[in-house]
């Protein structure tokens, strides 16, 4: 059997899988270690994967991920978040459509906190859901926004998901974080312009709150200023180069825990469950990394991502036309794989080929970034839109799905606007 069919049988058996549900990193570690083994023999899969296990496990870079989800955890337990939304919502709340102009704003500044999709909608879901309910928000919007504003998560640094095409691609996890700050940026404006588009169309889906006064608006912003603080110097600090972004995590934490802990917020029951969360979402995040390890030593041994190569330049689409294909794909992917897995199985096979094309990796990872988040509003396994339906049980999977597909294309527009625009990702990180 030629390695080339192997890695495709290989690749065909992880695919299936994870459509099975099988988890991300049982799936990746079973077709790695056995497709080495039948490549390469036993004994260089089992030091594969005892060196990897430990390599990765010592690699001081990987603390910024439990650092930056604890410190979302713990934003998200002492209520930093609900500020957030509290200060756009006395900002805007007033206006046509303002509660979901200001729970997207809120999704985008959550996002900057705990780097996570879900993370974002689960909390602002929570919070937001029950507000527009009040004031009589047609349902369709306002659980479009929440899943829909969820996915600023990954996209507005520190984002796990840049964190992880870092490890695997081998780039800075800085310039990354820089890359997404005007995209996460232009993805929050064009969502806020679909909101207010929608709600000039048709009125009553988004019904004007009550007016709020000047001293509220101040108590409000006063609460918000602490989170913008430690917002402010993260990721200032990164961009000056102050600081790493593994130091910016660990200010970040200390910070959120400091504030918490003297505004009384946070307590021990409380910061114990923010801990746990994050030790128990970091080990599978490592879990993945790991597995990811031996599935890239595979695909190479397989000599896939050279006839992948050769067969692109054979199509000779050209170098946007390859990039285009690239994304549809990973569109494609979307509606069905959960993001990292995607990252996992695809990166070692396109990414040799946009290097051969001169494309720019830290532009790339912002353009596959933002498409795995269009993915988590895809139907059929949108993983944004079932959490959602978990807080919002009463309104149909279907009407969830009808209420993100405004946003669903303002994101299509946004990666469109990217691939042409290559500048508005890799400016920042010029600038560093």
């Amino acid at each position: 059997m030629s390695p080339v069919l192997v890695g495709t049988l290989g690749l065909a058996l992880l695919l299936a899988m994870l459509l099975m549900r099988v988890p991300v990193a049982f799936s990746m570690f079973a077709v790695g270690f056995v497709g080495i083994w039948i490549l390469n023999g036993l004994q260089a899969a089992t030091g594969l994967l005892a060196s990897e296990t430990f390599s990765l496990a010592s690699n001081s870079e990987l603390i910024v991920v439990p650092l930056f989800i604890l410190m979302g955890n713990v934003a998200s337990v002492t209520g930093m978040s609900r500020r957030l939304y509290d200060a756009a919502y006395a900002t805007i709340g007033q206006v046509r459509g303002g509660l979901a102009l200001a729970t997207v704003i809120g999704c985008g500044g959550f996002a900057a906190l705990s780097g996570s999709s879900v993370a974002s909608a689960l909390t602002m879901g929570r919070t937001a859901l029950a507000e527009m309910d009040r004031y009589d928000y047609s349902p369709r919007l306002s659980t479009g926004v929440v899943a829909a504003g969820g996915t600023l998560g990954i996209l507005i640094p520190p984002s796990t998901g840049f964190v992880i095409y870092a490890i695997l691609t081998q780039q800075s996890i800085g310039r990354l974080f820089m890359a997404g700050i005007l995209p996460g940026l232009l993805l929050l404006s064009a969502f806020v312009l679909t909101i207010a588009l929608l709600c000039a169309v048709h009125a009553e889906m988004g019904p004007k709150g009550p007016s709020t006064s000047t001293a509220e608006k101040g108590r409000a912003f006063l609460g918000a200023i602490p989170i913008l603080l430690v917002i402010f110097i993260t990721i200032g600090g990164i961009y000056s180069g102050y600081f790493s972004p593994t130091e910016a995590a660990g200010i970040g934490a200390a910070l959120v825990i400091a504030i918490g802990a003297v505004s009384g917020n946070l307590t021990l029951r409380s910061f114990w469950e923010a801990a746990r969360s994050s030790i128990v979402t970091t080990a599978s995040v490592m879990l993945i990394l790991i597995a990811a390890h031996l599935v890239n030593p595979f695909v190479a041994l397989s000599h896939l991502p050279a006839e992948v190569s050769n067969l692109l330049v054979a199509l000779d689409l050209g170098r946007y036309g390859t990039l285009i294909l690239i994304l549809a794909i990973y569109l494609v992917l979307g509606c069905f794989l959960e993001g990292l897995a995607m990252l996992v199985l695809t990166l070692p096979i396109f990414l040799p080929v946009i290097l051969d094309l001169g494309i720019d990796p830290i532009w790339f990872g912002v353009l596959v970034v933002l498409t795995l988040e269009m993915g988590l509003i895809s139907p059929p396994v949108g993983i944004n839109v079932f959490i959602v339906k978990s807080v919002a049980k009463d309104v149909p999977l279907i009407e969830i799905f009808r209420g993100v597909a405004p946003f669903w294309i303002a994101m299509l527009v946004t990666l469109a606007i990217l691939v042409a625009a290559p500048q508005i990702s890799l400016w920042l990180p010029g600038m560093m």
